[in-house]
């Protein structure tokens, strides 16, 4: 059995309806998972601090989240959520598929505001704090958003819809706009995770990686760690054991199965991974998970 990255990621929770793509759901770090591993989606989404601290990154720059913080992640912008120290963290995840804003034929609205902040084409802060000039506009429509989701009144789409737009005219209105990340660094980092998302139960070489980049494998090395902070193999082999944690919950499959499901062809050497990761072992990881 091979998880795929949405089961990894968010626990098999639908992002959004088709006929009404806004969803909104309560996350905790560790209690709900210990972490939200890089990635990215179609959907824009706003994370709302409820409780706590934590870490957020986005574009590969961290941010120390706090009570209160509210962040922006455009369509596409790859992301992370992890605790930190031994914090603890309660967020809000708001989704939205960008075309909830846009009318069909022509649209200045969409064309000239929307598609540009939407993208990450024009680039705002990520976060807002509560000491900023915009936060208290920002938390009262998030706010209303929240109170429109939970009662349900007949029409609430339409507020919602409403309270959307209002959003990203303050966040346009104010013509705020900071240096926009390197796009074609975070491509080739994007393109290495949907390889390892893919082919992570296969035999990966830095090889293979450096040649998708169109590097030499020494540079390939340097670019990903200087991107990510580890190293390639690191990275590779912290998702292929995340995956077969996953498994051990989901599956009754042996332990080896898992190991050799998850690109390890040495059990001996899986254990002791499995082991320094997650501190104890996966016969261990699993009753214990489950016991809970």
């Amino acid at each position: 059995m091979k998880l795929t990255n949405y089961e990894l990621y968010h626990e098999n929770k639908s992002h959004t309806s088709t006929e009404f793509p806004y969803n909104t759901y309560l996350c905790s770090i560790p209690l709900d998972f210990r972490s939200v591993k890089l990635h990215w989606h179609e959907e824009a989404e706003i994370i709302v601090i409820k409780k706590g601290e934590g870490i957020v990154s986005v574009d590969l720059t961290e941010y120390h989240v706090q009570t209160g913080d509210i962040i922006f992640v455009m369509s596409g912008q790859l992301h992370s959520i992890t605790q930190f120290e031994s914090s603890s963290m309660e967020y809000e995840n708001i989704f939205f598929k960008p075309r909830l804003l846009k009318a069909s034929g022509n649209d200045l609205c969409w064309d000239r505001f929307l598609s540009p902040l939407l993208t990450a084409t024009f680039s705002v802060p990520v976060i807002f704090r509560a000491d900023t000039p915009l936060y208290p506009t920002l938390a009262g429509q998030i706010q209303a958003i929240d109170t429109l989701c939970d009662k349900k009144p007949a029409g609430y789409q339409l507020a919602v819809k409403g309270h959307l737009f209002l959003m990203f005219y303050t966040l346009s209105s104010e013509g705020i706009s900071y240096a926009l990340p390197d796009r074609k660094r975070l491509d080739k980092i994007k393109a290495v995770i949907s390889y390892v998302e893919e082919h992570y139960a296969q035999t990966i070489t830095i090889e293979e990686m450096a040649a998708l980049c169109y590097f030499s494998k020494s540079y390939f090395m340097k670019f990903f760690k200087e991107s990510m902070g580890i190293s390639f193999v690191t990275y590779l082999n912290d998702y292929r054991l995340e995956a077969a944690a996953k498994l051990l919950l989901a599956t009754d499959d042996n332990v080896l199965d898992i190991a050799n499901a998850c690109g390890f062809d040495n059990l001996s050497y899986f254990n002791r991974s499995f082991k320094k990761k997650y501190g104890t072992t996966p016969g261990k990881y699993r009753t214990q998970r489950i016991l809970c």
